[in-house]
């Protein structure tokens, strides 16, 4: 995706269990030193259906991370605009060093539907079976706490509160 003139392409890089899973360039609309805020096209090929909701080519996300919060919050619009819902990876807190934002997954997700009726937790069997709860407890423990947190604001319908930011071109 080539940046429109004026602003500036970053690497997005996610690791999972000590892996790269996925690079991919995005533009950044925002960084205040804590919210970092980037925009990229679905970064897969093809179409990823995961029964709820579908991923697909033409699809733009609208990613939050957080230097300072255990996860990341991705605004999901198909190409014409029209919202998908809310995507969250349950992530330790993002690094940025100005050219990457290095991201890792700690395997929980919740999925929030563009009308919020659909507040799902993902990814638990794979959270348990990664063994972080026994490699790093305080991770595990904070990633529990995340998605808890999370799941709470989605279910009073406060997750969009948290994707404001300076100079925010979000409808």
């Amino acid at each position: 995706m080539p940046a429109p003139s004026g602003e500036r392409t970053v690497a997005v890089r996610l690791v999972k269990a000590g892996t790269d899973k996925i690079r991919y360039p995005a533009v950044l609309l925002a960084d205040d030193g804590v919210h970092l805020v980037v925009r990229a096209p679905w970064a897969y090929e093809g179409v990823r259906d995961f029964g709820f909701v579908r991923f697909e080519p033409g699809d733009v996300f609208t990613e939050h991370y957080w230097r300072d919060r255990w996860y990341s919050v991705k605004e999901v619009r198909t190409g014409e605009g029209r919202l998908k819902g809310w995507y969250c990876d349950i992530t330790r807190p993002a690094l940025f060093d100005g050219d990457e934002l290095l991201v890792e997954d700690l395997e929980l997700d919740l999925w929030v539907s563009a009308d919020s009726s659909a507040v799902l937790r993902l990814d638990e069997d794979e959270f348990a079976a990664s063994g972080l709860t026994q490699r790093d407890p305080e991770a595990a423990e904070a990633a529990v706490g995340a998605l808890n947190a999370l799941e709470r604001t989605a279910l009073v319908g406060a997750l969009g509160g948290l994707l404001t930011y300076e100079g925010s071109r979000l409808r």
